[in-house]
């Protein structure tokens, strides 16, 4: 048989306890759990020094189990954390403009937070107007549901397309 690899032809054999099986003096094995560097007696692997067994970090002693997520403070009567278009359409009136001082600027993510999902009137610089239900509201973004006149489609705008807003 012609040899294609230009390597030596040895024949290694693992056998428990023969030369290059690990645990013997070529091979030697991984120190016991308990002699790893940093390592406090008696704790367990993964687990942050004084924490107890079970516990998680960041939770006192005594609690068990993962800590659970924040929850949503509840905003308007179509309260909807996942995101989901609202089940009804939104109110069937135009709010009336409010009168806005001269100038452009973009609206700040932090007033219109307060409209998370709430129906909000929107007027863009465009002229454009519709019904919106933000579900997200990013540094320099806005996303949620359009109201189409018979339908919510998804949507999502820069803050800086937004002329004024109304939220219901």
């Amino acid at each position: 048989m012609n040899n294609q690899f230009p390597f030596p032809q040895e024949q290694h054999e693992f056998q428990p306890g023969g030369q290059n099986f690990p645990g013997s003096s070529r091979m030697p094995m991984m120190p016991p759990i308990d002699q790893f560097p940093g390592r406090s007696p008696g704790q367990f692997p993964g687990q942050f020094p004084g924490q107890f067994p079970g516990q998680f970090p960041g939770q006192f002693p005594g609690q068990q189990g993962p800590p659970s997520p924040p929850s949503f403070p509840s905003q308007g009567q179509q309260h909807n954390p996942e995101g989901n278009p609202p089940t009804s359409p939104p109110p069937s009136f135009t709010p009336q403009r409010q009168q806005q001082s001269v100038g452009t600027f973009a609206v700040d993510p932090g007033s219109i937070r307060g409209c998370l999902f709430r129906n909000t009137y929107i007027w863009l610089v465009n002229g454009s107007s519709f019904w919106f239900f933000p579900t997200f509201v990013g540094r320099r973004s806005v996303a949620g549901f359009r109201w189409t006149g018979r339908m919510w489609t998804y949507y999502g705008t820069d803050l800086n397309r937004i002329s004024s807003f109304q939220c219901f």
